[in-house]
C-alpha cells in the first residue's frame, strides 16, 4: 500500500500489520535479522527428526519431506525514540513527517512484538528524551496507543541531551525516527553519547531513519513563498528561484556530513524520502 493509503486508514495498529505483512511477503524464508520477526523456514527432512515437525501440506504440493524450523526465541530490546519537535509536522503531498514516522514505528513494534522482543518507546520533546511506555505487559498495545495521540511541538536544540542507561547484561537496539535535522550539533552529539566506545557498549545496536521530504532535498520550488520555521514560528518571504542552488547544495553537504560523521561502531543510517513505501523502507532495514 502507498503511504498515502496508510495514513487515510487512520487506524495505527492496522496500518503497521499491513506494512509487517507486506514486508513478511517478500521475505519469507529469511533468518532473524536485526529486529526481525520469527520467520519460519523449511528444510529437508532427515532420519531423527521428529515426523509430527513434517508439514504435509509443503508434502502435498512438492511430493518431499519437509520439517518446520524456526529462529530460537529473542531476548532483545527493542527501544523506539520518537522525535517530536515540531519539525515533524512538515508534510508533502498529504503526508506528515509525524504520520509516517508513526506508521514506521507501528511496524517495527510489530515486528519486535511478534517476535517477543520487549519493547519500549521515548519521545524526544522540551530538549529531553522522555519515557514513554516502558517494557512489560501489554507494551506493545500501549505503544500504539501513545503513538496514536503523540504530537510534535516546539524546538530541540539541547546539545546536553542524554538518552537513559541501556543494560549491559542483553542485546539492545535503539531504532530513532526523526528529520535529523540540527541547529548546532544536537543529533550528533546524542547519537555519539549514545554509542561511545565500540568496546563499551557490547550487544548495542543504534539504527536511524532519517525522513525527509522530496522538496526539501530538491527544492523545485518556483516563484515567491513564505516559509516558516516550525519549530520556531519564525516566517520570511523569499522568490524560490533566487536561493534554489543554495539551498540545494546546503543540504547535499549537510547530508554528506551526517553519512561522514555517523560512520560510527554499530550505527546504521536509513535515509527515506515521505514518497517512499513504508514496506520498501523497512525491507532495506531488515535484509
Amino acid at each position: 500500500m502507498t503511504t498515502i493509503e496508510l495514513v487515510k486508514l487512520n487506524n495505527l495498529q492496522l496500518a503497521g500489520k499491513l506494512v509487517s505483512d507486506e514486508l513478511m511477503l517478500g521475505i519469507q524464508h529469511s533468518r532473524r535479522t536485526g529486529v526481525g520477526t520469527e520467520f519460519e523456514q523449511f528444510r529437508h527432512y532427515v532420519p531423527g527428526d521428529d515426523p509430527k515437525r513434517i508439514d504435509y501440506k509443503r508434502l502435498a504440493q512438492t511430493g518431499q519431506y519437509y520439517v518446520r524450523e524456526s529462529s530460537t526465541e529473542s531476548n532483545q530490546h527493542v527501544r523506539l525514540l520518537l522525535d517530536l519537535s515540531g519539525s515533524m509536522n512538515y508534510q508533502e503531498a498529504g503526508v506528515a513527517r509525524l504520520q509516517y514516522a508513526k506508521i514506521l514505528l507501528a511496524s517495527l513494534a510489530y515486528l519486535a512484538n511478534r517476535q517477543s522482543d520487549q519493547i519500549s518507546l521515548y519521545g524526544l520533546q522540551n530538549e529531553t528524551v522522555q519515557p514513554l511506555v516502558m517494557a512489560g505487559r501489554q507494551s506493545f498495545q500501549k505503544i500504539i496507543a501513545t503513538l496514536e495521540t503523540a504530537k510534535a511541538s516546539g524546538p530541540w536544540n539541547n546539545a546536553d541531551t542524554r538518552f537513559p542507561e541501556f543494560s549491559r547484561k542483553q542485546s539492545e537496539l535503539l531504532i530513532l525516527v526523526s528529520d535529523f535535522l540540527q541547529v548546532d550539533a544536537e543529533w550528533l552529539n546524542l547519537i555519539r553519547s549514545i554509542a561511545g566506545p565500540s568496546q563499551s557498549r557490547p550487544g548495542r545496536e543504534i539504527v536511524i531513519f532519517q525522513l525527509l521530504g522530496d522538496e526539501e532535498v530538491e527544492f523545485n520550488l518556483s516563484g515567491f513563498y513564505r516559509f516558516q520555521d516550525m519549530e520556531t514560528g519564525r516566517e520570511m518571504e523569499l522568490q524560490a528561484d533566487s536561493i534554489r542552488a543554495n539551498v540545494r547544495q546546503g543540504m547535499t553537504d549537510y547530508l554528506t556530513m551526517l553519512d561522514k560523521e555517523l560512520q560510527l561502531p554499530h550505527v546504521r543510517l536509513f535515509r527515506a524520502r515521505l514518497s517512499d513505501p513504508v514496506a520498501l523502507v523497512l525491507r532495506e532495514f531488515l535484509l
